[in-house]
């Protein structure tokens, strides 16, 4: 067996992974490259790969970065099944065709300003639009977790509970080759112990070899009770001050973990009563998906939902989902948490948001997720003395406060103590580590080889491994 590491090499973002068999070429999740908007376009108009030469995808979770190309490779000749669970196949209805809309809405905007001479970004056009969207979704195959189910000549697929976002999945493909059956275990994003919502990873066994992330494999996480307090703090002394705090997140998993944490303060009175805004469509829907797949969720969740006290409402919030009321909100004066989509401030309603906040020495800037090189809200993370918003140089006199505490990776005692538990379950003889920077890649690996893996390899964009 060949796998080749098409994307999410060396770097945390458009992850594709080819495994190539004696009978069978399995595309392990198939992401847009998230980074600089140029860049972006240009990376993702070529898929890296000959689509028409994949049999069949494996989709580990629902995000952008492991899904968002998807209707580029029907476009471009995949006619192939897509496994993935059924929580993650509800979840890409929803994101696709948001990343569809929003993909055509910017370019209609950005290109607007151009004309205008407000700008001086290159003209935009959309990867792919809603057709291509439908066509994906005629494509999936559900399957439960610990379900084993074979997927091309000789290869069965069983998925476990990665923990990360709902219906994430660690991909467990089992092989038959020449030298016997081979087990590849390939992490997606995994997840981390004891947060709120998910419920824990679930150990591989029987594995060969291990295909790991490696987002967070240079620092720990804060505890998220910790977090908590920061936010707390950073919402009271923003609303004292009379500014907002502008949230800029992921639709999906971390939008819905802010709206928890925030209602829990609410509850124990540690934050002021300002409005709270998810103003993100997409949000919105998402967070019904949540409703609709309790498998999912761990146990304080499922008790929540089952007492009809949504984990996901409160008094106080809206979930905004019209236009006319989001300019709205950006345009008031008026204290508030507003949380919006992306939540690396590429694209969406945040970037409007932002435009409003960035100059605003009373307003904060609450970073909860990674943020990859090259994008807005890595700039805002460096705190840069200007950061361009819309294509227009703005100064950065907001506050910008980072939670990486709310990060939905493990960090890197989570990434050690899963490649031992795999180890402790079967014959692991090889370690690959994806889905991360050189840095941070460079230490996890060095953690490794100390406590006795022998085998770790950190492959460059392209690379093909034997495994």
């Amino acid at each position: 067996m060949k796998l080749q590491h098409v994307g999410a090499a060396r770097t945390v973002t458009g992850s594709k992974h080819l495994l190539t068999t004696d009978h069978a070429r399995v595309l392990l999740d198939c992401g847009l490259w998230q980074g600089r908007r140029q860049e972006a376009l240009t990376r993702n108009r070529s898929l890296g790969i000959e689509a028409g030469g994949v049999d069949v995808v494996v989709l580990s979770h629902a995000h952008i970065d492991h899904s968002g190309a998807l209707p580029l490779l029907v476009k471009s000749g995949f006619d192939g099944p897509i496994y993935a669970t059924s929580a993650t196949r509800d979840l890409c209805a929803a994101m696709l065709m948001d990343a569809a809309m929003i993909q055509a809405a910017d370019a209609k905007f950005i290109n607007r300003m151009i004309e205008r001479g407000e700008s001086d970004m290159a003209p935009v056009e959309a990867l792919y639009d809603e057709g291509d969207v439908l066509r994906v979704l005629d494509r999936f195959v559900t399957i439960p977790y610990r379900r084993r189910l074979p997927i091309a000549r000789g290869v069965d697929v069983t998925f476990l509970d990665a923990g990360h976002v709902l219906g994430s999945a660690v991909t467990c493909l089992d092989v038959e080759t020449a030298r016997g059956p081979r087990r590849v275990v390939y992490t997606g994003d995994l997840g981390r112990h004891h947060i709120p919502l998910l419920r824990d990873p679930e150990i591989a066994e029987g594995a060969h070899v291990l295909v790991s992330e490696s987002t967070y494999g240079d620092r720990l996480h804060q505890p998220i009770e910790v977090v908590d307090d920061e936010l707390a703090r950073a919402v009271t002394r923003t609303v004292d001050r009379g500014g907002k705090v502008i949230i800029p997140s992921f639709a999906l998993e971390r939008a819905q973990e802010v709206v928890y944490a925030l209602k829990q303060l609410r509850a124990a009175g540690r934050v002021p009563k300002v409005p709270v805004y998810v103003d993100s469509p997409l949000a919105v829907k998402l967070t019904d998906v949540f409703k609709l797949h309790p498998e999912c969720l761990d146990t304080d969740a499922r008790r929540h939902l089952a007492a009809h006290d949504s984990p996901f409402e409160f008094d106080g919030l809206t979930y905004v989902e019209s236009r006319e009321e989001s300019k709205a909100i950006s345009q008031s004066s008026r204290p508030a948490v507003v949380i919006a989509a992306s939540g690396m401030c590429e694209a969406g309603r945040v970037l409007h948001h932002l435009r409003a906040a960035v100059d605003d020495s009373r307003s904060t800037i609450v970073i909860v997720g990674f943020q990859a090189p090259h994008t807005l809200g890595r700039r805002l993370v460096e705190r840069q003395r200007e950061v361009r918003v819309f294509g227009v140089l703005r100064p950065l006199r907001a506050e910008v406060v980072v939670l990486n505490g709310f990060s939905a990776h493990a960090d890197q005692s989570g990434l050690l103590a899963y490649a031992r538990g795999v180890r402790a379950r079967g014959a692991l003889e090889q370690v690959i580590l994806v889905h991360g920077e050189e840095p941070s890649q460079n230490e996890l690996a060095g953690r490794l080889r100390d406590e006795g893996f022998a085998q770790v390899a950190i492959p460059a964009p392209g690379d093909e491994l034997e495994v």
